[in-house]
């Protein structure tokens, strides 16, 4: 009557040890592109540390701006293996987690998880980046700074709203370094949202148009009324 659930545990043992186990050599990839680029390559590298071989099935990324590959579909025991990815670094700045989802053949290992850390580097820092008034507040100015983090100077060279109803003006605190924006809403009495294009002189495309939101809502919990 013990012999059977003896010999149970015994095949669960026997079926943990033998078991594919990827990994990648840092718990997270550090992608670092530079300011200026479109897309950044990283190759890494990974091994099989189980006992028996792992198909690779397929490759998932969790964001349309990372994809990856593997340099084969097979890999025995012990066998190290390389991948490439692929980021499309678009409008990203700062730091970023994603992560890839690759599905094997392996139960004890059927999704293997790849996260990438991608940190752009701030070229422009606009703090706040939503003005923001509550329906009937009084109308005063509000202020953003607007900050040229890269090693260039870069100055504002214009900029327009796309509403009518705010006065704006910028004024330059340290050249091409460090900016001033203030923005004043004709009125509070209506829910209004809009925002002020930056134009810049930057060298590189993505950061000769910026944006400051501003806006004009309601206090959470308060009673709609009509203005």
């Amino acid at each position: 009557m013990k012999i059977l659930p003896t010999c149970i545990c015994l095949s669960a043992l026997m079926l943990a040890s033998a078991c594919a186990e990827l990994v990648t050599e840092v718990p997270v990839i550090e992608l670092k592109p530079k300011p200026e680029d479109e897309n950044f390559q990283v190759t890494f590298a990974f091994q099989n540390k189980g006992t028996k071989p792992v198909k690779v099935l397929n490759i998932e990324s969790a964001c349309s701006c990372l994809s990856a590959s593997l340099d084969k579909a097979v890999y025995q025991p012990g066998e190290k293996g390389t991948g490439k990815a692929d980021f499309k670094v678009s409008t990203f700045s700062g730091r970023h987690e994603k992560s890839v989802h690759v599905q094997t053949d392996d139960p004890m290992q059927a999704e293997w998880v790849i996260t990438f850390a991608i940190d752009v580097p701030e070229i422009i820092e606009i703090e706040p980046k939503t003005l923001q008034w509550w329906l009937g507040d009084p109308a005063e100015t509000k202020t953003a700074r607007v900050t040229m983090m890269g090693a260039e100077p870069m100055k504002i060279i214009n900029i327009t709203s796309t509403r009518e109803q705010v006065e704006f003006s910028f004024k330059e605190i340290t050249p091409g370094k460090e900016y001033e924006i203030t923005v004043k809403p004709n009125s509070t009495g209506e829910v209004m949202l809009g925002a002020l294009k930056i134009e810049t002189d930057s060298k590189i495309a993505k950061y000769q148009r910026q944006l400051v939101f501003f806006s004009v809502y309601r206090k959470p919990g308060a009673e709609a009324t009509k203005p």
